[in-house]
């Protein structure tokens, strides 16, 4: 019996590509099931430099999923940049890991939606914001 091919996931984050919440879902996954991952950072338009690149980036992702993770490389328009992953990568699902809501111009310009219309399954994986009690919650402990 052949094995079964691993489950190619994109994983789509900027500035999200370090947050405990994302990481713990790719690991989760890793440990769950064969996947390969390959993380696409858009660029940031408008900025002489991308707060994150793939440099920084994958190594957290390769600790987490304690294997390789492609690079992909991005482009000024975050859809036009996962279409164009999409179309030449071959994957099986994504994962968009936009910044939350009232920050996020990716969530501003339907990014989810749009990228959802590719035809494969999309996890949106956001990190919590934090309530008043979670912050007095935090102080009190560190205190």
């Amino acid at each position: 019996m052949e094995p079964a091919q691993p489950t190619r996931i994109l994983v789509v984050a900027h500035r999200t590509a370090s947050t405990p919440v994302l990481l713990d879902e790719i690991g989760r996954r890793a440990r769950a099931a064969r996947c390969t991952f390959a993380l696409l950072i858009p660029d940031a338009p408008g900025r002489k430099t991308p707060d994150w690149t793939l440099e920084d980036a994958v190594p957290l992702l390769e600790r987490e999923t304690q294997g390789k993770v492609q690079g992909v490389a991005g482009g000024p328009d975050p859809f036009e940049a996962v279409a164009r992953a999409v179309r030449e990568g071959d994957f099986d699902e994504i994962i968009i890991a936009p910044l939350a809501k009232q920050r996020s111009r990716w969530r501003r310009r339907d990014l989810v939606h749009r990228v959802a219309g590719l035809g494969l399954p999309v996890t949106v994986v956001v990190e919590r914001q934090k309530s008043i009690i979670d912050v007095l919650d935090d102080s009190i402990s560190m205190g």
